[in-house]
């Protein structure tokens, strides 16, 4: 079974806003895709030790789950191309890089695939999404 699939981006929403926008299209749960969580500069989207704060303990609050997964986080960031960069990268790993969403996946009857910009176009989930409509047939909902 295919589940309901969405992408979201923290930035510039209140913690309260984007709780609220995952319970209005019944995410269970969060799939965090940054490379580095824990350097967030907002604390409420830091990934801290504590899994009662931070984005773990946030999410916790609200009933849904949290999973981060670094490696399908944009190693290219840095770069003025880097769009083009992570699409080819996922072309070549993405097999091997999908291995522990697939297993979320399964689980989870809804996900939402996590990063800080606020619009799927200026971030690399929009890749990872338009990878998994191309490879799994999935369709996603892009929140913003």
């Amino acid at each position: 079974m295919t589940p309901a699939a969405f992408t979201i981006g923290y930035g510039g929403r209140k913690p309260d806003e984007f709780v609220g926008l995952l319970a209005a299209h019944a995410v269970g749960m969060v799939v965090d895709v940054r490379l580095r969580p824990d350097k967030a500069s907002m604390g409420s989207y830091a990934l801290a030790k504590d899994p009662g704060k931070g984005i773990g303990g946030l999410l916790a609050r609200a009933g849904i789950g949290y999973v981060s997964l670094p490696e399908l986080g944009n190693l290219f960031l840095a770069y003025p191309d880097w769009q083009t960069r992570y699409a080819a990268y996922l072309d070549r790993a993405g097999d091997l890089l999908f291995d522990r969403l697939l297993l979320v996946a399964r689980d989870a009857p809804s996900f939402a695939l996590l990063c800080a910009e606020k619009r799927v176009a200026d971030c690399h989930r929009r890749h990872l999404a338009e990878y998994l409509a191309k490879r799994r047939g999935w369709g996603f909902t892009h929140i913003e």
